[in-house]
């Protein structure tokens, strides 16, 4: 089978296709023909050895998964042959391997995947859906100013929906370009503001009054989360989500202290467990099998485009979930 690797930190160059044995089954595996497979942001950086951990070498990318069962060991269920299935390998221990035309798994880790929740869409409701979905639980919208940071992207567009569907007082979306605060308005988002232009705080505090948002969840890290705090309302949250990536110093935090602000540290896997993993997916496919939350396609690649897929979402090219389609 083809997968892909990279056996050296740097630029989207050092992934490369090559070819590996089909993965043998242990007692209770199943086999997945990969349909798709999610790129996210966080491999970007584990490939430039940027992110918080630095991974061991050669490295096989790819945390989740979605496509059919192909066999089964004995100890697995046999009847799962030919299922539509969608596989968070995040959070099944295995950990990675997910860019591969075929990856093995714990039959019990399959996620049976609705009819009417294609491949990709399966991909981008894993670590974007689940990730939405935390951040909401652990900070929740219902009667809040809220201001979604990347608000087009794989997270920023499903948090969006669902800070709606929370009920959130108002949802500001931010985002860098016309194309991706049309897209976040589109979604469900009250009003959209250009975090790359100058003063943008000011009109976040415009909109909401002039008190500012009450919970900002960030995502982007470095110079925004600084900025971001300029756009927070007195007692308001700042929900960091970007790992190791956030800018502020003691002066920040001690301003903060006077205004009665909070930061909040998000980190998705301690959160995670079997069964609320399993929960929270069947309802993220439910409401997508419903035409109630949308993911946005953000473009789909072949296994030999993956150093594309990742130059797509580097330069922040890209909405919503970006796959490969091996």
């Amino acid at each position: 089978m083809k997968a892909v690797q990279f056996t050296r930190f740097g630029p989207p160059d050092v992934l490369e296709v090559v070819e590996l044995p089909v993965p043998e089954l242990g007692p209770g595996e199943v086999l997945i023909r990969v349909h798709a497979a999610g790129v996210n942001f966080f491999e970007v950086l584990m490939r430039a050895d940027r992110y918080a951990a630095t991974p061991d070498l050669p490295m096989f990318p790819g945390v989740e998964v979605a496509g059919t069962i192909e066999r089964a060991e004995p100890g697995a269920d046999r009847s799962l042959i030919g299922m539509r299935v969608a596989v968070p390998l995040f959070a099944t221990g295995r950990g990675s391997g997910g860019y591969a035309e075929f990856v093995a798994v714990d039959g019990r880790a399959v996620m049976q995947l609705p009819d009417a929740v294609s491949f990709a869409a399966a991909a981008g409701l894993m670590v974007q859906g689940l990730t939405a979905s935390h951040l909401l639980r652990r900070s929740p919208a219902k009667g809040k100013n809220v201001l979604v940071s990347a608000a087009a992207g794989g997270v920023g567009s499903l948090l969006v929906q669902l800070a709606r569907r929370d009920g959130a007082r108002m949802v500001i979306a931010a985002a860098s370009s016309d194309e991706k605060r049309a897209l976040s308005l589109s979604l469900g988002a009250d009003h959209a503001v250009d975090y790359t232009a100058s003063g943008w705080q000011e009109d976040v505090r415009r909109l909401t009054g002039g008190l500012g948002a009450d919970i900002i969840y960030e995502t982007v890290g470095g110079a925004f989360s600084r900025a971001a705090l300029d756009a927070l309302a007195p007692c308001g949250e700042l929900v960091l989500a970007a790992m190791g990536r956030f800018g502020l110093e003691e002066a920040d935090v001690e301003h903060m202290l006077d205004d009665n602000q909070s930061i909040k540290g998000f980190s998705l896997l301690p959160l995670l467990t079997p069964q609320g993993v399993q929960e929270d997916l069947a309802a993220l496919f439910e409401l997508a099998a419903a035409g109630a939350l949308t993911v946005i396609d953000g473009g789909r690649f072949p296994l030999h485009q993956a150093a594309e897929a990742h130059r797509a979402i580097e330069g922040r090219r890209a909405v919503g979930k970006v796959v490969l389609v091996p």
